[in-house]
């Protein structure tokens, strides 16, 4: 109850259920105690589009919910993919062109339909014209009657319920034969032949009927007002003064029926007249009755699916014969497959051996649809088993990964077939069977790693920590290895009380090699610097000993550097290292930024016993003023690259040196940090980033 009460007031729907619900309770009840009002109504219909909008969003959710869950295994997705995008289609283009061919039957029954009946129309109007010629030559009006008796007995082997009359007419026929033929002898009164059954006959001949005479279809009432039809043709002597005219009609009754049907292969129906003009009226006519009566529908029974009736309907053109109105009919057809193909299969005159052509041809198209429809159920056959073979596979992936998952390694996938699947699955196995050993690896990574995070801080505490200040002297430094460690070195080493040296270094190559030969570098430098008071000789001194111990592959940059507070100088060496730079204090009287770069070999190269080391080697002594400041870095710092592949640089370090000197000891150590790392940007940082910055702030005092 609880998560059903949640849902009515937590969710869009259940509250626009709930309001909905609400408010139909409340226009109902209103509508019992109250007369039902305009206010009343439109909250009924507020509350009839919350229903509506809560039961639309509902239906969505549902769906959404169902086709997730009916749809989340593979093979349901293989299976409807299948069945819609191979068999559906199959069916659809199967069902399309049946319907094309029905329709190609149905509207070919109904040109048959008409083409007939216009033939009908024609032969009624022959015999109108025939019967007006032969009686023109009566002598006397019972020759004229028994002519036309005969005419309609002639007729009457061929449509036995035709009809005859010769009515008197008063007009005169302007024509070019009429006047040179004369005037026709009239008639005194309608001579009728025939059993007019279905009409009386007509008495007078219409106003728009022409001298030329016409012939087309009629319609006329029977019984409880049953639409019939019937064909009418009227002629009239070729006379200037034609006297009377013949009209013949040829009701449509069973018999005409059934030879239409025998014709065309198309039995006619009901027959329903449509006016196009408000003047088109149907006759009033008898009911023929019997086996000669109007067309109904056949009761025979189809023994095939090709003789099974189709209905459909085809349309006729009639007049009214009071006003010459014209009108259409719709006449109700059937016909079959069987029927309209009989009609224009002219092969079937040609035998081959007991069989007709289109019996053969028959044949042959049933054995094809018969084998389209085998390849149809085998192609949904081997679908439906392609589907469970590739699902099946996927089945058993997904339940090892669950296996894998909840820490079973041990788990294997069975191979039943040796395609791709099953490479796949033997892949899995053997993916399986080598992750404890990636976690094993995993786990001494890892312990390997919390072993450098020991070893970078141990090798930071090598380092001084935090700036140094003396009297008349500030120093700080910064180290930022590009790895857990690194190779870089600086150092503040305390020579006596107005002397102080300093060393930066950068060891060839990076991470732990590197780090260990700066731990031993350390060591060397604090004992020799202790014996040597010359950078100099201090750095000769170390290259001899260094060149013992490092590897042939390895070497050592430095620059070693003594301050004399006393002296005010700062007498160094370069042992390959970076330059120096140095910025004289705003009251040298050229305080421009100098790159100062003495020669000199790198420490432990292992190519003689140190002659050319000494020999290259040269010691600079700068005096040193008020304000002075001096930046000794590594190649990690003018090196760096930006993602163009462009170095930072020593002229761009020595115009940033030069621009922001005036600004506090530290806060130029973190603009120039802030600048290289702004200047690489997104490039990773390729080498150990080592800097040591000097200021004199005063000079001639000592250190404590």
């Amino acid at each position: 109850m609880s998560a059903i009460r949640n849902w009515l007031t937590g969710t869009f729907a259940g509250r626009a259920l709930l309001i909905g619900a609400v408010v139909k309770s409340l226009t109902l009840a209103l509508g019992l105690v109250a007369p039902p009002s305009a206010s009343v109504e439109a909250l009924d219909t507020l509350g009839d589009i919350s229903l509506v909008a809560g039961a639309a969003v509902l239906a969505y959710r549902l769906f959404v919910v169902t086709k997730r869950r009916l749809l989340w295994r593979v093979r349901r997705r293989l299976t409807l993919s299948y069945i819609f995008i191979g068999f559906v289609p199959a069916l659809l283009i199967i069902t399309f062109f049946l319907l094309c061919g029905v329709l190609v039957v149905l509207n070919l029954s109904s040109y048959l339909m008409q083409v007939r009946v216009r033939g009908v129309v024609d032969q009624a109007q022959f015999l109108a014209q025939a019967a007006a010629l032969e009686s023109q030559r009566a002598p006397d009006a019972a020759a004229f009657a028994e002519t036309l008796r005969r005419r309609q007995g002639a007729a009457a082997s061929r449509y036995p319920a035709a009809s005859y009359a010769a009515i008197a007419v008063d007009r005169t026929c302007d024509t070019a034969t009429a006047r040179a033929r004369g005037a026709a002898r009239p008639i005194a009164g309608p001579v009728i032949a025939g059993p007019w059954a279905h009409l009386d006959p007509p008495s007078t001949l219409p106003s728009w009927v022409t001298c030329a005479g016409h012939a087309g279809l009629i319609v006329y009432t029977e019984g409880e007002g049953t639409t019939r039809l019937a064909v009418r043709a009227v002629a009239l002597p070729d006379d200037a003064m034609p006297g009377y005219a013949v009209v013949v009609d040829v009701p449509m009754t069973m018999a005409l029926a059934h030879q239409l049907r025998d014709d065309t292969g198309t039995e006619l129906g009901a027959i329903t007249a449509v006016a196009t003009d408000a003047a088109v009226h149907p006759l009033e006519g008898r009911s023929l009755g019997g086996e000669e009566g109007a067309p109904r529908a056949s009761s025979a029974t189809a023994t095939s699916l090709l003789e099974r009736p189709l209905p459909w309907v085809t349309f006729l053109d009639y007049r009214d014969w009071n006003t010459g109105s014209a009108g259409t009919l719709t006449a109700s057809i059937s016909t079959s497959v069987a029927g309209v193909y009989d009609r224009f299969s002219t092969a079937s005159l040609t035998p081959v051996r007991s069989f007709s052509f289109d019996q053969i041809l028959l044949v042959v198209l049933g054995i094809i649809a018969a084998s389209f429809m085998v390849i149809q159920v085998v192609a949904l056959g081997t679908g439906l088993a392609l589907a469970r073979s590739i699902t099946g596979s996927v089945h058993q992936l997904f339940t090892g990964t669950e296996r894998v998952r909840m820490g079973d390694f041990t788990h294997k996938i069975p191979i039943s077939t040796r395609d791709q699947l099953g490479d796949l699955a033997e892949s899995f196995n053997s993916m399986t069977a080598s992750i404890e050993d990636l976690l094993q690896q995993k786990a001494e990574k890892e312990r390997l790693e919390q072993e450098l995070k020991i070893a970078r801080e141990i090798q930071m505490s090598l380092l001084p920590q935090g700036p140094l200040r003396m009297p008349g002297l500030a120093l700080t430094g910064h180290c930022e290895p590009a790895r857990e460690v690194g190779g870089d070195y600086y150092d503040f080493l305390p020579l006596d009380e107005h002397s102080l040296g300093l060393l930066i270094a950068d060891v060839a190559g990076k991470g732990t090699s590197a780090a260990l030969y700066m731990a031993e570098l350390k060591g060397v430098m604090f004992s020799l610097s202790q014996l040597h008071r010359s950078p100099r000789a201090l750095l000769i001194a170390a290259d001899r000993i260094l060149s013992r111990h490092l590897a042939k592959s390895s070497f050592i940059t430095i620059t070693y550097a003594v301050v004399d507070l006393k002296a005010r100088t700062l007498t160094y060496a370069r042992a390959g290292h970076c330059p120096l730079i140095y910025m004289p204090g705003p009251y040298a009287p050229s305080p421009q930024v100098q790159i100062l770069a003495p020669d000199g070999l790198v420490l432990g190269l292992q190519i003689d016993n140190g002659e050319m080391f000494t020999r290259l080697l040269e010691e600079v002594t700068v005096p040193l003023g008020r304000g002075d400041l001096l930046v000794l870095f590594t190649d990690g710092i003018t090196e760096a690259m930006n993602p163009a592949g462009e170095c930072f640089g020593e002229q761009r370090l020595g115009a940033l040196i030069q621009q922001q000197a005036h600004l506090p000891f530290e806060e130029l150590r973190e603009r120039i940090l802030r600048e290289v790392n702004g200047f690489v940007g997104s490039a990773a940082q390729q080498d150990d980033m080592t800097m040591l910055l000097l200021k004199v702030e005063d000079v001639g005092v000592s250190c404590h």
